[in-house]
């Protein structure tokens, strides 16, 4: 699709709170995302696993049939949503691959409506409540970026969020704006005395990403205390506060912690190129001597 004329584009995150159903989690997506466009949005994004409670706090072969296929419901429903109004979409899902084989997947759409094509999570965490290996094949898709019609998008999802080096092969490939669908909470007992710090942690990563990168970095996160059903313990305390950085890591917009809605934010697509060309760290980059980046450790 050709892409629009003008530099300046709206960004819309949705962050919401995850009700038991899936079917009802779609609906109020795709009415936020409906929202969202009517109010000027050019490229919206969900939360991760927008469709569920993060299921992942247990080990549940149950939870398996809430994956899908994709394309598949969801994706047909966004893609008809972004071809009525125009828009991207960013839409994180857990997709069936085949029997045994899943991903935690975002399906890029563009704003005729189309699947441009697909992220697979790349970084699988394995941690108390966040028991994602049990679940999800790590990504095989590699890091792209995918020319939108407004803008070179990159997408990523929560844990990748944390290493460098995927923000910045995505760089590589153009991307003006990373997205980070995104589920990442306290555990309710640690929140006094870890919250605070865990939450600048989460926070200063990505506004770094930005920086490093010159680019745009767009985090929808999901809110709300959730314990599934069957689960018990104390459950996870989802903390939202999603946001976009500017090219210069500078908080642009930042959504608050405890109500659902969209994060409407314009950006000027005109400052990655002044921002990369000013701080030019893609032009000093010595790739000449990062080959021991491909090892586990340097001994």
């Amino acid at each position: 699709m050709k892409r629009a004329a003008s530099s300046i584009v709206k960004l819309g995150l949705i962050q919401t709170c995850a009700a038991a159903r899936p079917a009802a989690n779609l609906k109020k997506t795709l009415a936020l995302a409906e929202r969202a466009a009517r109010s000027g949005a050019q490229i919206i994004c969900t939360q991760e696993l927008f469709r569920s409670q993060y299921f992942c706090q247990s080990e549940d072969h149950a939870n398996f049939p809430l994956a899908e296929k994709i394309p598949g419901p969801s994706t047909d429903a966004f893609c008809k949503l972004a071809k009525k109004f125009k828009v991207v979409i960013i839409a994180s899902l857990f997709e069936k691959r085949a029997a045994g084989v899943y991903h935690n997947t975002a399906a890029i759409i563009d704003a005729d409506g189309a699947l441009l094509g697909r992220y697979r999570k790349m970084h699988i965490p394995d941690d108390p409540l966040y028991y994602e290996k049990f679940y999800f094949a790590p990504g095989d898709l590699g890091f792209k970026a995918w020319q939108t019609k407004y803008a070179k998008i990159g997408v990523l999802i929560c844990w990748d969020q944390w290493y460098p080096e995927a923000a910045r092969l995505t760089a590589m490939q153009g991307a003006e704006i990373l997205f980070y669908p995104t589920a990442i909470g306290w555990h309710p007992g640690e929140k006094k005395k870890h919250g605070a710090k865990q939450h600048r942690a989460w926070e200063i990563i990505q506004r770094s990403h930005a920086i490093a990168n010159g680019c745009y970095v767009a985090v929808a996160n999901r809110i709300g205390h959730e314990i599934p059903a069957g689960v018990g313990g104390a459950g996870l305390e989802f903390w939202g506060q999603s946001f976009v950085a500017g090219t210069s890591g500078e908080i642009i917009a930042k959504a608050g912690a405890d109500h659902e809605g969209t994060l409407l934010v314009p950006v000027d697509l005109a400052a990655v190129d002044t921002t990369r060309t000013h701080w030019p760290f893609l032009r000093d980059r010595r790739i000449d001597a990062y080959g021991n980046l491909t090892k586990r450790l340097v001994d």
